[in-house]
């Protein structure tokens, strides 16, 4: 047999290899959904599978609201705080005694005082709100004033009890929203004049030591993270779940502050996104609808803008969207979500939920289809803030015109939940297939802003692998030395390659 026959048997045999395992996956992949639908009627048997589904990642979490109310008052009652009996709201020491029964206890005195421990729940949460009574858009944005003294002041401990959470909820990766740097930025802002030449006004910043608040947060960061693991016991035979879990961090901007401030807090976070591999993009957050966001939001576009010239590196990831018919005028429905993503240079976009009340509301989605901009779908908050839901969502449109989609919790402390039931939620309200969860939990950590090519060099029709792992199927099998190599200096592929390996093992179930 001459070579060249030796080589095209060779490749045949190769090729034969490849179809087969194909199959078998794609055989695998079939049973499971087909078991989907088998439960799809029946919720507790729909919920147990999943929850036992890998889920990637979590794009859009903000640390202060993923803390359950429950771990917020043992953050408070170990910080000796006090809690106003009629407002909820914390408040410095001194508190007055537990024994009698006092405008101001220490929080301390939940644990031997059932109405007061509830009270401090409901009122840090969505728990037994009631249309009607409040909104909950007031309800939901009201809680962080009540419990921030505690969540501000027990950083390690957030972070640990949330990545547990997220461990638990068989997630392997969470970008975290989090104002790390504890206000320096908004007092750097106090010392600079304002100057509406953004040019001059970073110049002014960063001569007045912006640099050294970026430092002194990657250091803060650095040591809350390590506090973090040692309430985790990582390393040790007794570690928690979230030592398992990918932790990284969006800087997050307040966007309700004068605008000094937010431009300090804008350019910080391009400056940690730089600098800081902990740090991998910054956002944009409080209640969109609230009269500085709606009446800066272009100035806050423009100030991104400038700022995306001169760290163009820098990943974002915008809220935008956040809004119904009624909470603001018709008008201010029109153009957010555009203006991220065109003039906010936003990769991912939060919310979206007002997509169709846009300017060419169809040419935007095929616009955010073509440049490949996700859209961190939050139906819990959407339904709880907003009232939007069912069809009403904007969640099949997205998905029917392109546009990739990654389901996120928002909230979960303050919303009482975890990314299970947002799958289950959307499961029920738009049938689902598995094959449509599975392409998002992909797309999770696709769009990412972990460094590093992806491990897929196609993902619109199907999931093909990057060149350098063509010959291996993730999940499968040891990697080859190409595909070893390439997963190694590549994080975002690396984190990839572990989520195909996780739905392989899910998979076998069925």
């Amino acid at each position: 047999m001459s070579p060249v026959t030796i080589r095209a048997a060779f490749s045949n045999c190769l090729l034969i290899v490849l179809l087969a395992a194909l199959a078998a996956a794609q055989s695998a992949e079939q049973r499971t959904g087909r078991y989907l639908e088998s439960v799809r009627k029946q919720p507790g048997l729909l919920l147990a599978f999943l929850h036992e589904m890998p889920k990637g990642g979590d794009l859009h979490n903000h640390l202060d609201g993923a803390i359950y109310a429950e771990d917020l008052i043992d953050f408070a009652a170990s910080g000796g705080l006090c809690v106003d009996r009629t407002s909820s709201r914390l408040l410095a020491p001194p508190c007055d005694p537990c024994e009698i029964y006092t405008a101001k206890p220490a929080a301390r005195c939940a644990y031997g005082d059932h109405v007061l421990y509830n009270q401090m729940i409901d009122a840090w949460s969505m728990r037994n709100w009631k249309a009607g009574e409040e909104s909950g858009h007031d309800q939901f944005f009201g809680t962080f004033d009540k419990f921030g003294l505690a969540s501000h002041t027990h950083v390690p401990e957030a972070i640990a009890a949330a990545a547990n959470r997220a461990g638990m909820d068989h997630l392997q990766y969470v970008e975290f929203m989090h104002t790390a740097d504890g206000g320096s930025a908004a007092q750097l802002a106090g010392k600079v004049e304002w100057n509406p030449d953004y040019a001059k006004m970073r110049d002014a910043l960063l001569a007045a030591g912006m640099k050294d608040v970026a430092t002194e947060t990657s250091k803060h960061l650095a040591a809350d993270d390590a506090r973090a693991k040692e309430i985790m016991k990582c390393g040790t035979s007794d570690a928690s779940p979230g030592c398992d879990v990918t932790i990284r961090y969006l800087y997050q901007v307040l966007r309700g502050l004068p605008h000094e401030i937010v431009f300090a807090q804008i350019l910080l976070g391009f400056e940690l996104a730089s600098s800081d591999p902990k740090f991998v993009g910054f956002n944009l957050v409080m209640a969109e609808d609230w009269y500085v966001p709606m009446h800066d939001f272009n100035e806050h576009m423009a100030m991104i803008d400038y700022l995306h010239t001169v760290y163009p590196k820098v990943h974002i990831t915008l809220h935008a969207g956040e809004l119904a018919l009624g909470l603001v005028p018709p008008e201010d429905l029109t153009f957010h979500i555009r203006s991220s993503v065109e003039r906010g240079h936003a990769e991912r976009i939060g919310h979206g939920v007002d997509i169709m009340n846009e300017k060419d509301a169809v040419g935007l989605l095929h616009e955010m289809a073509e440049r490949n901009v996700l859209v961190e779908i939050c139906l819990t908050s959407n339904d709880e803030i907003l009232g939007v839901s069912g069809d009403d969502h904007p969640l099949p449109i997205y998905m029917k015109y392109g546009v990739p989609v990654a389901l996120a919790t928002d909230d979960e402390g303050v919303s009482r939940g975890d990314l299970t039931h947002e799958y289950l939620r959307a499961v029920e309200s738009y049938r689902l297939s598995y094959t449509d969860l599975k392409r998002m939990a992909r797309a999770s950590l696709e769009h990412s802003f972990l460094p590093g090519e992806s491990l897929w060099s196609q993902t619109k029709v199907v999931f093909r692998t990057a060149p350098s792992c063509a010959a291996d199927f993730p999940g499968t099998e040891k990697p080859t030395s190409a595909c070893e190599q390439f997963l190694a200096a590549n994080p975002r592929a690396k984190e990839q390659w572990k989520l195909e390996g996780e739905l392989v093992k899910f998979e076998k179930r069925y």
